[in-house]
Protein backbone atom coordinates (compact mmCIF):
# COMPACT_ATOMS: atom_id res chain seq x y z
CA UNK A 1 0.00 0.00 0.00
CA UNK A 2 1.43 3.62 -1.06
CA UNK A 3 1.95 6.00 1.57
CA UNK A 4 0.00 8.27 -0.31
CA UNK A 5 -2.80 5.96 -0.47
CA UNK A 6 -6.40 8.43 0.33
CA UNK A 7 -8.78 6.12 2.31
CA UNK A 8 -11.12 6.49 -0.98
CA UNK A 9 -8.37 4.34 -2.82
CA UNK A 10 -8.18 1.78 0.40
CA UNK A 11 -12.20 1.47 0.33
CA UNK A 12 -12.20 0.94 -3.37
CA UNK A 13 -9.80 -2.17 -2.84
CA UNK A 14 -12.53 -3.92 -1.13
CA UNK A 15 -16.36 -4.82 -1.84
CA UNK A 16 -19.12 -2.54 -1.60
CA UNK A 17 -21.07 -5.00 0.61
CA UNK A 18 -17.68 -5.91 2.54
CA UNK A 19 -17.85 -2.01 3.62
CA UNK A 20 -20.84 -0.80 4.03
CA UNK A 21 -21.49 -1.93 7.73
CA UNK A 22 -18.41 0.43 8.41
CA UNK A 23 -19.28 3.08 6.39
CA UNK A 24 -22.97 2.82 8.00
CA UNK A 25 -21.05 2.76 11.51
CA UNK A 26 -18.71 5.71 10.12
CA UNK A 27 -21.74 7.99 8.77
CA UNK A 28 -20.27 8.22 5.52
CA UNK A 29 -16.66 8.72 6.56
CA UNK A 30 -14.00 6.81 4.27
CA UNK A 31 -10.96 7.38 6.86
CA UNK A 32 -13.04 6.55 9.44
CA UNK A 33 -14.82 3.55 7.79
CA UNK A 34 -10.95 2.38 6.86
CA UNK A 35 -10.17 2.75 10.37
CA UNK A 36 -12.96 0.81 12.06
CA UNK A 37 -12.27 -2.08 9.22
CA UNK A 38 -8.67 -2.39 10.37
CA UNK A 39 -9.96 -2.35 13.85
CA UNK A 40 -12.32 -4.89 13.25
CA UNK A 41 -9.59 -7.30 11.50
CA UNK A 42 -7.35 -6.71 14.93
CA UNK A 43 -9.92 -8.02 17.01
CA UNK A 44 -10.97 -11.02 14.97
CA UNK A 45 -7.34 -11.88 15.51
CA UNK A 46 -7.15 -11.62 19.05
CA UNK A 47 -10.82 -13.30 19.27
CA UNK A 48 -9.27 -16.48 17.05
CA UNK A 49 -6.40 -16.54 19.28
CA UNK A 50 -8.85 -17.33 22.21
CA UNK A 51 -10.53 -19.31 20.49
CA UNK A 52 -7.75 -21.64 18.68
CA UNK A 53 -6.84 -22.57 22.66
CA UNK A 54 -10.06 -23.05 23.48
CA UNK A 55 -10.51 -25.71 20.15
CA UNK A 56 -7.87 -27.35 21.34
CA UNK A 57 -8.45 -28.12 24.90
CA UNK A 58 -12.26 -29.52 23.64
CA UNK A 59 -10.80 -31.63 21.10
CA UNK A 60 -8.11 -33.18 23.86
CA UNK A 61 -10.42 -33.35 26.26
CA UNK A 62 -13.26 -35.28 24.44
CA UNK A 63 -10.23 -37.16 22.49
CA UNK A 64 -9.01 -38.27 26.32
CA UNK A 65 -12.90 -39.01 26.93
CA UNK A 66 -13.21 -41.72 24.35
CA UNK A 67 -9.83 -43.08 24.96
CA UNK A 68 -10.80 -44.08 28.54
CA UNK A 69 -14.25 -45.39 27.23
CA UNK A 70 -12.99 -47.26 24.15
CA UNK A 71 -10.08 -48.96 26.70
CA UNK A 72 -8.28 -47.97 23.63
CA UNK A 73 -4.38 -48.72 25.88
CA UNK A 74 -5.41 -51.84 26.39
CA UNK A 75 -7.05 -52.72 23.06
CA UNK A 76 -4.68 -51.37 20.99
CA UNK A 77 -7.25 -49.75 18.35
CA UNK A 78 -7.52 -46.03 18.24
CA UNK A 79 -11.09 -45.50 19.42
CA UNK A 80 -11.85 -43.53 16.44
CA UNK A 81 -11.55 -47.14 14.21
CA UNK A 82 -14.18 -48.52 16.73
CA UNK A 83 -18.22 -48.12 16.87
CA UNK A 84 -18.90 -45.39 19.93
CA UNK A 85 -22.44 -44.98 18.82
CA UNK A 86 -25.22 -47.30 16.56
CA UNK A 87 -26.96 -46.73 13.52
CA UNK A 88 -26.93 -43.75 11.59
CA UNK A 89 -24.18 -41.63 14.44
CA UNK A 90 -22.38 -43.91 13.62
CA UNK A 91 -22.43 -43.87 10.06
CA UNK A 92 -21.72 -40.09 10.19
CA UNK A 93 -19.66 -39.97 12.65
CA UNK A 94 -17.18 -43.05 10.28
CA UNK A 95 -17.92 -40.31 7.02
CA UNK A 96 -15.92 -37.53 8.93
CA UNK A 97 -13.29 -40.05 10.07
CA UNK A 98 -12.86 -41.64 6.80
CA UNK A 99 -12.71 -38.37 4.94
CA UNK A 100 -9.74 -37.17 7.08
CA UNK A 101 -7.94 -40.40 7.01
CA UNK A 102 -8.06 -40.29 3.41
CA UNK A 103 -7.01 -36.44 3.36
CA UNK A 104 -3.74 -37.04 5.65
CA UNK A 105 -3.58 -40.34 3.70
CA UNK A 106 -2.70 -38.60 0.41
CA UNK A 107 0.05 -36.45 2.33
CA UNK A 108 1.66 -39.24 3.92
CA UNK A 109 0.33 -37.71 7.20
CA UNK A 110 -2.14 -40.34 8.43
CA UNK A 111 -0.80 -40.54 12.00
CA UNK A 112 -2.97 -40.82 15.18
CA UNK A 113 -1.92 -36.59 16.72
CA UNK A 114 -2.57 -35.65 12.56
CA UNK A 115 -6.14 -37.41 12.50
CA UNK A 116 -7.43 -35.85 15.89
CA UNK A 117 -6.10 -32.39 15.09
CA UNK A 118 -7.93 -32.55 11.64
CA UNK A 119 -11.30 -33.44 12.38
CA UNK A 120 -12.99 -29.96 12.58
CA UNK A 121 -14.14 -28.13 15.04
CA UNK A 122 -17.64 -28.93 13.91
CA UNK A 123 -16.93 -32.54 14.65
CA UNK A 124 -16.37 -32.55 17.62
CA UNK A 125 -19.18 -30.44 18.87
CA UNK A 126 -21.86 -32.45 17.30
CA UNK A 127 -20.52 -35.28 19.77
CA UNK A 128 -22.19 -33.26 22.28
CA UNK A 129 -25.94 -33.19 20.43
CA UNK A 130 -28.77 -34.82 21.04
CA UNK A 131 -28.50 -38.37 19.02
CA UNK A 132 -25.49 -38.89 21.58
CA UNK A 133 -26.60 -38.35 25.01
CA UNK A 134 -25.74 -41.74 25.71
CA UNK A 135 -22.48 -41.35 24.58
CA UNK A 136 -22.69 -37.46 27.11
CA UNK A 137 -23.72 -40.48 30.18
CA UNK A 138 -21.27 -43.00 29.79
CA UNK A 139 -18.27 -40.94 28.61
CA UNK A 140 -18.28 -37.48 27.19
CA UNK A 141 -19.74 -35.33 30.35
CA UNK A 142 -15.99 -36.37 32.26
CA UNK A 143 -14.86 -33.75 29.35
CA UNK A 144 -16.37 -30.67 31.19
CA UNK A 145 -16.06 -31.70 35.08
CA UNK A 146 -16.80 -28.34 36.32
CA UNK A 147 -20.12 -27.70 34.03
CA UNK A 148 -23.58 -28.21 35.30
CA UNK A 149 -23.12 -31.86 33.68
CA UNK A 150 -25.99 -31.26 31.69
CA UNK A 151 -25.46 -32.38 28.00
CA UNK A 152 -27.94 -29.18 26.77
CA UNK A 153 -25.87 -26.81 28.37
CA UNK A 154 -22.50 -27.93 27.36
CA UNK A 155 -23.64 -28.38 23.74
CA UNK A 156 -25.66 -24.86 23.59
CA UNK A 157 -22.07 -23.16 24.80
CA UNK A 158 -20.26 -25.06 22.44
CA UNK A 159 -22.11 -24.77 19.68
CA UNK A 160 -22.94 -20.86 20.02
CA UNK A 161 -18.82 -21.11 19.79
CA UNK A 162 -18.68 -22.93 16.72
CA UNK A 163 -21.32 -20.24 14.86
CA UNK A 164 -18.78 -17.32 16.15
CA UNK A 165 -15.50 -19.00 15.37
CA UNK A 166 -16.91 -19.56 11.75
CA UNK A 167 -17.55 -15.58 11.78
CA UNK A 168 -14.38 -15.07 12.80
CA UNK A 169 -12.35 -17.60 10.02
CA UNK A 170 -14.84 -15.53 6.93
CA UNK A 171 -13.66 -13.03 8.42
CA UNK A 172 -16.97 -11.07 8.36
CA UNK A 173 -18.10 -7.77 10.58
CA UNK A 174 -17.78 -8.18 14.31
CA UNK A 175 -19.87 -4.46 14.92
CA UNK A 176 -22.95 -5.73 15.21
CA UNK A 177 -21.76 -9.11 17.69
CA UNK A 178 -21.44 -9.11 21.59
CA UNK A 179 -17.36 -9.97 21.47
CA UNK A 180 -17.44 -9.17 25.44
CA UNK A 181 -20.21 -11.87 25.80
CA UNK A 182 -18.37 -14.13 23.69
CA UNK A 183 -14.91 -14.17 25.30
CA UNK A 184 -16.99 -14.41 28.47
CA UNK A 185 -18.63 -17.61 27.13
CA UNK A 186 -14.94 -18.90 25.85
CA UNK A 187 -13.62 -18.48 29.35
CA UNK A 188 -16.45 -20.16 31.07
CA UNK A 189 -16.18 -23.50 28.94
CA UNK A 190 -12.56 -23.33 29.41
CA UNK A 191 -13.06 -23.22 32.83
CA UNK A 192 -16.01 -26.44 32.75
CA UNK A 193 -12.75 -28.53 31.26
CA UNK A 194 -10.00 -27.42 33.54
CA UNK A 195 -10.64 -24.70 36.27
CA UNK A 196 -6.56 -23.62 35.76
CA UNK A 197 -7.44 -23.23 31.99
CA UNK A 198 -9.76 -19.68 32.10
CA UNK A 199 -7.42 -17.63 34.26
CA UNK A 200 -4.43 -18.56 31.92
CA UNK A 201 -6.56 -17.52 29.05
CA UNK A 202 -7.73 -14.44 30.76
CA UNK A 203 -3.84 -13.60 31.61
CA UNK A 204 -3.08 -13.85 27.90
CA UNK A 205 -6.46 -12.76 26.17
CA UNK A 206 -6.11 -9.84 23.88
CA UNK A 207 -9.90 -9.59 22.87
CA UNK A 208 -10.46 -6.97 25.67
CA UNK A 209 -7.38 -4.73 24.86
CA UNK A 210 -8.50 -4.33 21.43
CA UNK A 211 -11.57 -4.04 21.50
CA UNK A 212 -11.36 -1.14 24.16
CA UNK A 213 -9.54 0.80 21.41
CA UNK A 214 -12.81 0.83 18.89
CA UNK A 215 -12.02 4.27 16.90
CA UNK A 216 -15.11 5.79 16.93
CA UNK A 217 -18.03 5.36 19.28
CA UNK A 218 -21.86 6.75 19.31
CA UNK A 219 -24.26 7.75 22.21
CA UNK A 220 -25.93 4.69 21.27
CA UNK A 221 -27.69 4.55 24.32
CA UNK A 222 -29.65 6.69 26.68
CA UNK A 223 -29.07 5.84 30.44
CA UNK A 224 -32.58 6.53 32.68
CA UNK A 225 -33.29 6.49 36.21
CA UNK A 226 -35.64 5.02 38.61
CA UNK A 227 -36.58 2.13 40.40
CA UNK A 228 -39.40 1.87 39.26
CA UNK A 229 -38.79 2.03 35.69
CA UNK A 230 -36.23 -0.95 36.19
CA UNK A 231 -38.93 -3.03 38.23
CA UNK A 232 -41.46 -2.57 35.34
CA UNK A 233 -38.47 -3.65 32.71
CA UNK A 234 -37.92 -6.77 34.83
CA UNK A 235 -42.00 -7.46 35.00
CA UNK A 236 -42.64 -6.54 31.14
CA UNK A 237 -39.71 -5.40 29.59
CA UNK A 238 -40.64 -2.13 28.66
CA UNK A 239 -40.41 1.43 29.24
CA UNK A 240 -42.62 3.94 30.28
CA UNK A 241 -42.46 7.54 30.25
CA UNK A 242 -44.73 10.72 29.61
CA UNK A 243 -45.82 11.08 25.97
CA UNK A 244 -44.15 13.74 23.63
CA UNK A 245 -40.62 13.20 25.89
CA UNK A 246 -38.41 13.89 23.36
CA UNK A 247 -35.12 11.79 22.87
CA UNK A 248 -32.54 11.54 20.70
CA UNK A 249 -32.12 8.62 17.92
CA UNK A 250 -30.45 5.72 20.05
CA UNK A 251 -30.81 2.47 20.01
CA UNK A 252 -30.81 1.06 23.43
CA UNK A 253 -32.27 2.14 27.08
CA UNK A 254 -30.01 1.24 30.17
CA UNK A 255 -31.03 1.30 34.02
CA UNK A 256 -29.95 3.51 36.44
CA UNK A 257 -31.30 2.58 39.80
CA UNK A 258 -30.04 1.21 43.31
CA UNK A 259 -26.90 3.75 42.78
CA UNK A 260 -25.72 1.36 39.55
CA UNK A 261 -26.62 1.30 36.24
CA UNK A 262 -28.24 -2.40 35.71
CA UNK A 263 -26.05 -4.94 34.00
CA UNK A 264 -28.41 -5.29 31.68
CA UNK A 265 -29.09 -2.71 28.25
CA UNK A 266 -31.87 -4.08 26.12
CA UNK A 267 -32.56 -3.41 22.48
CA UNK A 268 -35.45 -1.00 21.04
CA UNK A 269 -37.55 -3.11 19.41
CA UNK A 270 -40.59 -0.77 19.04
CA UNK A 271 -41.33 3.16 20.63
CA UNK A 272 -45.33 3.93 20.83
CA UNK A 273 -46.56 7.37 21.94
CA UNK A 274 -49.05 9.15 23.50
CA UNK A 275 -51.29 5.83 24.72
CA UNK A 276 -54.28 6.10 26.58
CA UNK A 277 -53.49 4.94 29.89
CA UNK A 278 -57.00 4.60 30.99
CA UNK A 279 -58.90 1.26 32.72
CA UNK A 280 -61.32 1.08 29.73
CA UNK A 281 -58.55 1.07 27.28
CA UNK A 282 -56.41 -1.23 29.12
CA UNK A 283 -59.90 -3.39 29.33
CA UNK A 284 -60.30 -3.41 25.40
CA UNK A 285 -56.26 -4.32 24.80
CA UNK A 286 -57.02 -7.14 27.43
CA UNK A 287 -59.87 -8.35 25.41
CA UNK A 288 -58.42 -8.03 21.84
CA UNK A 289 -57.85 -10.81 19.78
CA UNK A 290 -54.53 -9.60 18.71
CA UNK A 291 -51.50 -10.16 20.45
CA UNK A 292 -49.94 -6.79 20.03
CA UNK A 293 -53.13 -5.08 21.26
CA UNK A 294 -53.70 -7.88 24.08
CA UNK A 295 -49.81 -7.61 25.30
CA UNK A 296 -49.82 -3.41 25.60
CA UNK A 297 -53.28 -4.24 27.95
CA UNK A 298 -50.91 -6.52 29.69
CA UNK A 299 -48.13 -3.70 30.21
CA UNK A 300 -50.84 -0.85 31.11
CA UNK A 301 -52.27 -3.20 34.15
CA UNK A 302 -48.68 -3.85 35.45
CA UNK A 303 -47.89 -0.33 35.14
CA UNK A 304 -50.91 0.78 36.95
CA UNK A 305 -50.07 -1.35 39.59
CA UNK A 306 -46.71 -0.15 39.92
CA UNK A 307 -47.93 3.51 40.20
CA UNK A 308 -48.62 4.76 36.45
CA UNK A 309 -51.89 6.61 36.94
CA UNK A 310 -54.58 7.36 34.01
CA UNK A 311 -53.21 9.68 31.60
CA UNK A 312 -51.27 9.49 28.35
CA UNK A 313 -47.65 7.99 27.80
CA UNK A 314 -45.07 6.61 25.85
CA UNK A 315 -43.76 2.97 25.65
CA UNK A 316 -40.44 1.31 24.39
CA UNK A 317 -41.04 -2.26 23.53
CA UNK A 318 -37.40 -3.81 24.63
CA UNK A 319 -35.55 -6.94 24.15
CA UNK A 320 -34.66 -9.29 26.57
CA UNK A 321 -32.44 -11.87 27.36
CA UNK A 322 -32.52 -14.81 24.52
CA UNK A 323 -32.60 -11.84 21.84
CA UNK A 324 -29.42 -11.48 19.53
CA UNK A 325 -29.88 -7.57 20.06
CA UNK A 326 -29.51 -7.90 23.80
CA UNK A 327 -26.64 -6.63 25.46
CA UNK A 328 -25.91 -7.84 29.41
CA UNK A 329 -22.57 -6.38 30.39
CA UNK A 330 -20.56 -8.10 32.83
CA UNK A 331 -21.46 -6.78 36.04
CA UNK A 332 -22.87 -3.64 37.21
CA UNK A 333 -21.80 -0.36 37.28
CA UNK A 334 -21.55 1.26 40.73
CA UNK A 335 -21.93 4.85 40.79
CA UNK A 336 -19.22 5.42 43.77
CA UNK A 337 -20.24 9.42 44.18
CA UNK A 338 -22.36 10.36 46.79
CA UNK A 339 -24.17 13.54 48.12
CA UNK A 340 -27.23 15.69 46.62
CA UNK A 341 -27.10 16.17 43.25
CA UNK A 342 -23.88 13.58 42.34
CA UNK A 343 -26.47 11.19 40.92
CA UNK A 344 -24.99 9.82 37.88
CA UNK A 345 -28.10 10.68 36.03
CA UNK A 346 -31.13 12.93 36.83
CA UNK A 347 -33.46 13.02 33.86
CA UNK A 348 -31.38 10.92 31.14
CA UNK A 349 -28.02 10.30 30.03
CA UNK A 350 -26.73 9.52 26.55
CA UNK A 351 -23.73 7.30 26.54
CA UNK A 352 -22.00 4.43 24.03
CA UNK A 353 -23.02 0.58 24.36
CA UNK A 354 -18.98 0.02 23.80
CA UNK A 355 -18.23 2.37 27.10
CA UNK A 356 -21.09 0.79 29.06
CA UNK A 357 -19.12 -2.54 27.88
CA UNK A 358 -15.56 -1.90 28.63
CA UNK A 359 -16.74 0.29 32.10
CA UNK A 360 -15.38 -0.54 35.78
CA UNK A 361 -17.54 1.92 36.97
CA UNK A 362 -19.60 5.00 36.08
CA UNK A 363 -16.66 7.01 36.22
CA UNK A 364 -15.82 5.40 33.59
CA UNK A 365 -18.78 6.78 31.43
CA UNK A 366 -18.35 9.87 29.30
CA UNK A 367 -21.64 11.95 28.50
CA UNK A 368 -23.25 14.42 29.62
CA UNK A 369 -26.21 13.88 32.41
CA UNK A 370 -29.35 15.71 32.08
Amino acid sequence: MSLQSSPEDIHGWFSEARMRPYLLEADGDHKTAINLYKWNAELSAACFEVMSHLEVLIRNALDGCLQDYMKEEACGIPWFLMPINSGPTQTSISASIDATRLRLRAQKKEIRPQIIANLSFGFWTNLLGTPHEELWRHALHSAFPQSSGKRKDVAAACNNLRLFRNRLAHPDSLLAVDVPFQLRKMLLVAGWIDPDARPWLESIERVSSVYSRRPTKKFDTVVIPGSQAWDLYQKEHVYVCQAGRSFRQVDRIGFYADKEVKAEVPFITNRVDNVDWSIAEQQRLLASAKSDEKRMGKIMKVARDLGWTAGRYQVFLLSRAGDPRHRILRKELNHQTSGRGTAFVQKQRYVSLHDLEIAATTADLPGKKT
